[in-house]
């Protein structure tokens, strides 16, 4: 069984190693919304096993039968299967049934949607950041107001999943009000909506002027920190080269 990233969704972003995992499976299976990111040539032939949200479960038990059938099984999931995707559950529910010494299991790793979002806002994650998920589907809404409070007094850039929907239309705004406590009202704060796809749309406004009702489900939200600047609808936060070396003397570096 192979996990893949499948990346922000075009062709272009997915991997080779990706498109050969998804090239040798005999069945693929998937969320509706991450199987139509697929090209249709790497499914034709193949057995597609399709779920809907909220049927993580019922889709890797699917792909674990299918596995323990002798097929090659390709499980997909969007940007990077271990960032908020599928890889952990797969892992999971192996161990749980004493099968991860017979179904051997393996990751393909795709651009997370964080990565994504960054390149079109410039650079925003050139220090040190956290990722922080705002759906309390699994995880209580008072242990993401404490990630998010903490991060933010650690002066992180902090980068928000899933910001917004229609059921949880309130919690971005709660969660710029709690980053704000430790933030001056001109910190740049960038939304990329449909990073890398069609539609993708981008915006960068002060915390103050942010206004949350531009989010959704496809969006990522990324607020910078002390140090992080805006300048012609781009975000950069400084690693600290230019102020170790100077103009004259900064270089590329890791």
């Amino acid at each position: 069984m192979t996990v893949v990233g499948l990346g922000p969704g075009d062709d272009t972003h997915l991997s080779p190693r990706a498109w050969a995992a998804l090239t040798r499976a005999h069945a693929v299976v998937g969320y509706k919304t991450y199987i139509d990111l697929v090209h249709p040539a790497l499914l034709e032939g193949k057995e597609v096993v399709v779920t809907g949200m909220r049927q993580e479960l019922d889709r890797v038990r699917a792909a674990i039968d299918l596995a323990r059938q002798g097929r090659e099984v390709a499980v997909v999931s969007g940007g990077d299967a271990g960032v908020y995707g599928m890889a952990g559950l797969v892992f999971e529910m192996l161990e749980q049934a004493g099968l991860l010494d017979e179904v051997r299991a393996e990751v393909v790793p795709g651009i997370p949607a964080l990565a994504a979002a960054a390149a079109v806002l410039g650079a925003p994650l050139t220090h040190d950041f956290a990722v922080i998920s705002l759906s309390d589907l699994l995880t209580p809404w008072e242990r993401i107001e404490a990630r998010l409070d903490h991060a933010a007094a650690a002066d992180f850039v902090v980068v928000l999943y899933n910001p917004r929907s229609h059921r949880r239309d309130w919690q971005l705004a709660r969660a710029l009000d709690i980053i704000a406590r430790h933030r001056a009202p001109q910190t740049p704060v960038g939304l990329v909506r449909q990073a890398c796809r069609p539609g993708q749309t981008a915006l960068v406004a002060p915390l103050c002027a942010f206004d949350p009702g531009a989010a959704d489900m496809v969006s990522i939200v990324i607020v910078g920190n002390s140090c992080t600047r805006a300048h012609g609808g781009r975000m950069i936060t400084p690693r600290g080269y230019m102020d170790k070396y100077g103009p004259a003397e900064g270089g590329a570096g890791g």
